[in-house]
């Protein structure tokens, strides 16, 4: 395979099921499974089509008790590696862990639950099941996510605050004697994923590193930020196990899997199409993957159709972001100027940290046009 040509870090393995990340196994590629958890039958039809696509690793979100019984049945009817995403609460942990290869936590959302208790014994907690169920762990760090205490020690740098938190989490699994985890740092910036994971790599080069460009957007400009950062880090020996994140319909999530493919076969035979540092002089669209918390499928046309709007406002430096659920959207459209986070029957405008308004999603359009133009007028008026 194409993983083995490559310079490699010296990473530990791990195992996940069928397939072992790190210690120079070959690149494993994964993709999250966007429909409904409860809807079986659809659950199983996709990760059956990123499993026949080449994923190796097929991630599913739990939120509630009906999730877990749904994945039971899916477990069954599947032969994929599963991992689940534990978002909302960590404790389903318990549940779900007999159903799947790996959990995934977020420290950021981990911090947040039950706060009287201690993030340590919440951690404890997911590796006592972890172990007792034959799983492996993700650690996974989201720009949007960072607990607050945290951000507050970086106020001006949030590389740095992704990179703690994920070090004190290793650290904390390590005392714990629980060594069977890979990390994950991601950002929708393809130069803060990159800086990112190389500083933590130069911390712990021990650990094995998911990469990925959370919220990439729309392909090809998806595509285009997802390859630099992979390009970049990769040729360096950097990442174990990869996800391309692109908002696409359900019926074509598998196609994650064919890019991932074919990025990690053009650095093994030393062709890069990218630059070493993302454009950051011109309008950049962010949305998220379309995944099984998007609580409206129109988001994905909404994407599509900022996408198309917001031409005219190519040559200014200047960032939209549209999210497709509750859970990540409030979090991470902060950074951007203009962010839109979808509900099931309104989209949630901000500036930044502010919030606009919710509109129907008949009406955000005309309204995002003119926060966009005020900011146009306002940012020229200033030069």
């Amino acid at each position: 395979m194409v993983g083995m040509t490559m310079k490699r870090s010296a990473t530990r393995a791990v195992r996940v099921g069928s397939v072992t990340i790190g210690a120079g196994h070959p690149v494993a590629v994964q993709s999250m499974c966007a429909t409904r958890t409860q809807d079986v039958e659809a659950t199983v039809e996709q990760a059956e089509a990123i499993r026949n696509a080449g994923g190796d690793v097929v991630r599913v979100a739990v939120d509630a008790p009906k999730d877990v019984e749904a994945l039971a049945e899916i477990r069954r009817q599947t032969s994929a590696n599963l991992v689940v995403d534990l978002q909302e609460n960590y404790r389903l942990a318990s549940q779900v862990a007999p159903h799947v290869d790996k959990i995934r936590y977020n420290p950021g959302h981990l911090y947040h639950h039950e706060k009287e208790k201690p993030v340590r014994e919440k951690v404890r907690f997911l590796a006592d099941v972890a172990r007792e169920h034959d799983c492996a762990v993700r650690v996974g760090v989201n720009c949007g996510s960072v607990d607050p205490e945290t951000k507050a020690r970086h106020p001006e740098d949030d590389v740095a605050a992704m990179v703690e938190s994920a070090l004190e989490h290793c650290r904390m699994l390590d005392d714990l004697g629980f060594e069977r985890y890979v990390v994950s740092l991601k950002d929708s910036h393809p130069r803060k994923v990159i800086e990112a994971n190389t500083r933590f790599a130069a911390a712990r080069p021990d650990v094995p590193l998911h990469l990925g460009v959370t919220e990439a957007g729309i392909p090809p400009e998806g595509i285009i930020k997802t390859r630099v950062a992979f390009e970049q880090l990769i040729s360096r020996g950097i990442g174990d196990t990869l996800r391309v994140s692109l908002t696409l319909p359900n019926p074509r999530k598998h196609e994650e899997i064919a890019v991932g493919r074919q990025i990690l076969e053009d650095i093994a035979a030393g062709r890069f199409r990218s630059v070493p540092v993302f454009n950051d002089d011109k309008l950049n669209i962010i949305s998220c993957p379309s995944c099984s918390r998007v609580e409206n499928e129109r988001f994905v046309e909404l994407a599509e159709a900022v996408k198309s709007m917001t031409a005219y406002a190519e040559a200014h430096a200047l960032t939209i972001a549209v999210m497709g659920c509750r859970v990540n959207g409030p979090g991470e459209t902060d950074d951007a100027d203009l962010g839109l986070w979808c509900g099931p029957t309104h989209v949630n405008l901000k500036r930044r940290t502010e919030t606009v308004g919710a509109y129907t999603y008949d009406e955000i359009l005309p309204r995002l046009r003119t926060e966009l133009d005020a900011l146009i007028e306002a940012k020229t008026a200033a030069v």
